[in-house]
């Protein structure tokens, strides 16, 4: 039985005044898989993701997420975590707290489910620090904990391990490897050659608007 397909891009084309920045993209991701993407800086990686979550819209073609039309049977795909970018957090407040109120917005998750993913990726639940004093490091842990932790069935991540030193990085692939595991779907952009080789079933390499 062929497994389920957790992201599907069919002929997807963005363009941006006069530069095409997509052209003909197709790929799909099943479930219990990740898909690595790689190219220069500008090639379009962060506006394919942005396209699959919903942040922009594509021109032309279709993007499913989990059976679900981006843009038309949802605007955001329910089971979807993401880290595009630098992920933002009130910087006032701890990091569990942080997590409380993103968990408030759907309902999903909470006290118990927050805290199990903070020890998952490393940080301590009971830290009163608040995030303007977390290190870069300790920042992108709090930003996969966001992507992770009501358990979505497909995962967009661009540059996770962004500021995390050896050791963190070593625990974030293997975090990376368990989530596969349990049958998440996975799309992963990193400059990191060894990430992409030791993580990924499948790369895309993003070059001239074409993978």
């Amino acid at each position: 039985m062929e497994k389920d397909i957790g992201i599907s891009v069919q002929d997807v084309y963005k363009s941006f005044g006069k530069e095409q920045v997509l052209k003909g993209i197709s790929f799909s991701i099943p479930a219990g898989t990740i898909h690595g993407v790689v190219g220069n800086n500008g090639s379009g990686k962060t506006v394919l993701m942005k396209c699959i979550c919903g942040f922009m819209h594509c021109d032309k073609g279709e993007i499913m997420v989990n059976g679900k039309r981006v843009g038309r049977d949802c605007d955001f795909p329910d089971e979807l975590g993401v880290i595009i970018e630098t992920p933002g957090f009130i910087p006032n407040l701890t990091g569990y707290k942080n997590l409380k109120i993103l968990a408030a917005l759907k309902g999903k998750i909470g006290k118990k489910e927050i805290r199990e993913t903070l020890k998952r990726v490393g940080l301590n639940p009971d830290m009163r620090k608040p995030v303007s004093k977390y290190s870069l490091g300790m920042r992108q842990r709090l930003g996969i904990a966001q992507a992770i932790m009501e358990e979505p069935g497909v995962l967009i991540l661009d540059e996770p391990f962004n500021g995390l030193d050896k050791t963190g990085v070593v625990e974030m692939r293997q975090l990376l490897k368990e989530l596969k595991q349990s049958g998440k779907a996975i799309l992963l952009a990193s400059h990191n050659v060894q990430d992409i080789e030791e993580l990924c079933d499948v790369v895309y390499d993003l070059m001239e608007n074409r993978l």
